[in-house]
């Protein structure tokens, strides 16, 4: 009898739960309201999101359904003395394993997606992005620079290098599924391929101050033809809504100077700041000063104290901003600091500079 019970519970519980997720998803992978699904990282989120949701529909049936029916099938009777029950090891087994293996299929889900939505590939362009009370400034490759609007190409792999002036801020994109925190004094980013054309809106998510909720910016994802026309100079309309997005005539272009590269403009700051005085750009002696540059981005270094870091853009930016704080074996503390000498813009510069020496 209890076999039969528990082979019974068994087969009830599995029916409701594959109905809930056939009839769950489609459900809430449709419902209105919810952002569109920019990337096709938003779309595998969407997914994991979508199953629990399923997962939480499920067991909330099968917890209140079994409530109401024992509420029901064993209230208490005028003249019927309760039955003793005695412990039922299998079933206790299965309900403390079956609970672990969803949660590991959960983690293992999440984990693999979150690997991936923070590992840029080695070909994404790369985009500066400052926060401040209260915009967001963008710096590309080619040296022009946007505020509250960002371009980006279709089908192209984006990272974001973010950095803070100020105070703590957000970087969200709804219907790409990204955010990320920009934090004062150190590089922050995240990357997205975007698969929508059309117009993005971007949130700050961490409370800034008095005009937070008015920290907003557009995200624009243009066709391959229309990232030709706006690297051009062309002006573009865009629309409020996705895949629309069209070109002035040629008549209307701006009418710009030619514009230094983040690299060439990193390479002026760098002779103009002093930097090259103690430190060479092509891997020759600069009296023992400082470390030679060249190749050095991505490479690692020995410190005095014997240990070995790593230099990343945040080395980097520590190097400039407070240059005792890691020195490399062989050279004395006689760097002085840049802290406050070189703007958000200027170290975006420099960073790109030294990591072009290659």
């Amino acid at each position: 009898m209890r076999n039969k019970f528990t082979k019974s519970w068994a087969l009830g519980a599995l029916v409701v739960l594959f109905a809930t997720v056939a009839l769950v998803s489609p459900a809430v992978a449709n419902t209105p309201g919810l952002p569109i699904q920019g990337t096709d990282i938003a779309t595998k989120w969407d997914a994991l999101y979508n199953f629990l949701v399923a997962l939480s529909v499920f067991f909330f049936v099968l917890v209140v359904g079994a409530m109401l029916f024992f509420v029901f099938k064993y209230r208490a009777k005028p003249g019927v003395k309760t039955k003793y029950i005695a412990d039922h090891h299998l079933l206790e087994g299965v309900w403390t394993f079956v609970p672990f293996v969803l949660l590991m299929v959960i983690f293992v889900w999440g984990y693999a997606l979150y690997n991936k939505m923070v590992t840029a590939p080695s070909n994404a362009m790369e985009i500066q992005v400052t926060g401040k009370q209260w915009l967001w400034q963008f710096q590309y490759d080619d040296g022009r620079t946007t505020i509250g609007e960002i371009y980006v190409p279709v089908n192209q792999p984006v990272r974001l290098k973010m950095s803070s002036t100020d105070v703590l801020h957000s970087f969200f994109i709804p219907n790409f599924r990204v955010k990320q925190d920009v934090v004062p004094g150190m590089y922050s980013s995240v990357w997205f391929e975007a698969t929508v054309t059309g117009q993005h809106q971007v949130f700050c998510t961490e409370y800034c101050g008095g005009n937070h909720s008015g920290m907003l910016a557009k995200l624009i994802v243009l066709s391959p033809e229309d990232w030709e026309n706006w690297k051009r100079g062309k002006k573009l309309l865009a629309s409020n809504e996705p895949e629309k997005i069209t070109t002035t005539s040629a008549a209307t272009e701006r009418a710009q100077a030619p514009l230094l590269t983040l690299v060439e403009q990193g390479k002026a700051h760098f002779n103009s700041k002093g930097c090259v005085a103690c430190h060479s750009p092509d891997g020759s002696a600069k009296g023992n000063l400082g470390p030679a540059l060249k190749g050095i981005y991505g490479a690692q270094v020995e410190l005095i104290s014997g240990s070995k870091v790593m230099v990343d853009e945040n080395y980097l930016r520590e190097s400039i901003e407070n240059p005792v704080a890691k020195i490399v074996k062989g050279y004395n503390p006689v760097m002085p600091t840049f802290k406050g000498q070189v703007s958000e813009l200027e170290m975006n510069a420099l960073i790109a500079f030294i990591k072009s020496l290659k």
